[in-house]
């Protein structure tokens, strides 16, 4: 009975050894990946004019909030959720997804969270008071901000959310979240 525990136990470990060890390697190769090609992303240009203006639009807390408030209560596609989903940065975003086997969605956020296009309708409209909009925005400085890998319960894949900046000569404008099947990073 005991050398048969210490057996179980052996294997357990080993099993836990290696994914933790596969695990790391995703992670390393996912942080280059959003280091490089998808921190790029961030300097599309459609994607920034489309930034530009409607950040130029000046839209107050308020507003973004009453349209979340819809967004989420809302049991058909609005038809703010249609336009931000075939307007010119949903086309470049489309295809940019479309240029990497290991992109599953993206959306992109003014400089203060909300929504300017998406390849899939997301589950809010705001996203200012989440970590993938605060840490990749962070302030106007722009950062790049990788999240836990998770596996799907939907499609049983490793899944991530890679966050980078919309950068505007230099500057931070709004950002991007894309959403990544890991398991295709290789």
């Amino acid at each position: 009975m005991k050398r048969a525990y210490v057996i179980v136990l052996a294997i357990v470990i080993g099993v836990t050894m290696t994914f933790g060890t596969a695990l790391a390697a995703d992670m390393k190769l996912l942080n280059f990946r959003a280091n490089t090609t998808m921190a790029n992303m961030g300097h599309d240009k459609t994607i920034v004019k489309a930034v530009k203006a409607q950040n130029k639009k000046g839209m107050t807390l308020r507003e973004i909030q009453i349209t979340d408030g819809a967004w989420k209560g809302a049991r058909a596609m609005l038809g703010i959720q249609e336009e931000l989903m075939s307007n010119d940065c949903a086309k470049a975003a489309q295809a940019l997804l479309e240029s990497q086997p290991y992109i599953m969605e993206i959306f992109v956020m003014d400089n203060q969270g909300a929504n300017v296009c998406m390849t899939d309708k997301t589950g809010d409209y705001w996203q200012g008071d989440e970590g993938k909009f605060v840490n990749s925005y962070d302030g106007g400085t722009g950062s790049i901000f990788v999240d836990e890998i998770e596996l799907d319960d939907a499609t049983r894949a490793n899944v991530s959310q890679v966050s980078v900046p919309v950068i505007d000569k230099g500057v931070a404008i709004g950002a991007m979240t894309i959403g990544v099947y890991v398991d295709y990073l290789n």
